[in-house]
């Protein structure tokens, strides 16, 4: 969906990287996270404080390859070395679908996947992780387990102003971020965490050492340059050159579609969501997030294969933890992919495969 904007930019965010430079496996031996490059560290900063979405005075700021090894070093990090059984790992249903995957995809002994977080009763320590605005309904999320033992990992992968009005800076105790779903580079593979204790980033640090030895510094640099561009933009308003004016009006005109094409089809239902006060754009707006949580109408219980059907590729309900009458349609896609699967919502005429993009 952003391809259109990155291009109308030009050489704005290209970036030259001469065959000498990052020959090193370190960035900065004095730092906690020893391969964060100190630059893209300052444009992380400078866009959460430009944006207002998150808290980063007082912080540790760790990179990883994606959200997904970040995920995995928190789960490394608050995991206990001496305890008998693996802690457990809980998030309130719908949840995102590959959380259980990755908890369990190695059998670890420090933690396990242990399901809704609404139905964990289990007394001692757990994991709880917090999706907000959530994946795959969009909605704002919070903690839901009231034990006294919980630590917890908030994913903020869209807590961005073109899917959500932003209402405060978030101050957890580690919230994760994706370049990904912030510009629409997923091929970058890059990621940050933004951590408040210090014990918890060294720990996270040496689960990305252990496994990957850092992050590349190539994406780390191409990173920094974009997210300069879009601050720079903010710091300059125009509606031509703000990354987030030009991507709110387009996600604002695809739900607007998504919604017509719903109510014209009478067999699918959307949600709706409270309009909020945004501070970073100074009005009020519905969500509009970046996946639509479908459900079928009536008779249909598989909406997965209803859908299939009519050549539109979903994610069942079951992978997020709910009915299958629901599933998980990307408002992210390509314009021609997204102007086809529209009208297959509210027709029933195939012609090309629709796919969901993956994450």
């Amino acid at each position: 969906m952003y391809e259109s904007y990155w291009q109308r930019l030009g050489e704005k965010t290209t970036v030259v990287i001469p065959g000498w430079q990052f020959t090193s496996y370190f960035s900065d031996a004095t730092s906690i996270c020893w391969f964060l490059e100190p630059q893209f560290a300052e444009q992380i900063v400078r866009l959460h404080n430009v944006v207002g979405n998150a808290v980063t005075e007082n912080r540790h700021i760790v990179v990883g390859t994606g959200s997904t090894q970040l995920f995995q070093a928190a789960l490394y990090a608050f995991s206990s070395r001496t305890e008998v059984e693996p802690i457990s790992v809980v998030a309130a249903t719908p949840y995102y679908s590959a959380y259980p995957l990755i908890t369990d995809c190695l059998k670890s002994g420090l933690y396990k996947w242990a399901g809704d977080a609404r139905s964990f009763t289990k007394v001692g320590p757990y994991i709880e992780l917090v999706t907000s605005p959530n994946n795959p309904d969009g909605f704002v999320r919070h903690a839901v387990v009231n034990g006294s033992e919980g630590v917890y990992i908030h994913d903020l992968a869209y807590y961005w102003p073109q899917y959500t009005p932003m209402s405060s800076p978030a101050s957890h105790d580690l919230m994760l971020f994706t370049v990904s779903k912030c510009t629409g580079h997923a091929g970058m593979r890059i990621g940050w965490a933004i951590v408040k204790d210090e014990d918890v980033a060294r720990k996270m640090t040496k689960y990305i050492e252990l496994s990957t030895i850092g992050v590349s510094k190539d994406s780390q640099m191409r990173a920094a340059k974009v997210l300069k561009v879009i601050s720079d933009g903010c710091e300059r308003p125009n509606e031509r050159d703000s990354f987030f004016e030009f991507s709110h009006h387009l996600m604002a005109k695809r739900w607007k579609q998504m919604r017509q094409a719903v109510h014209e089809s009478g067999l699918f239902s959307v949600p709706n969501f409270p309009p909020e006060n945004c501070k970073f754009f100074h009005r009020v707006f519905e969500p509009q997030p970046a996946f639509a949580w479908v459900k079928c109408k009536g008779e249909i219980e598989d909406c997965q294969s209803f859908l299939r059907g009519k050549k539109i590729l979903a994610r069942g309900g079951k992978h997020f933890g709910v009915s299958s009458k629901y599933v998980r349609v990307s408002m992210l896609d390509r314009h021609q992919n997204f102007d086809t699967f529209v009208q297959r919502i509210s027709t029933s005429l195939p012609s090309i495969m629709v796919s969901e993009r993956p994450m």
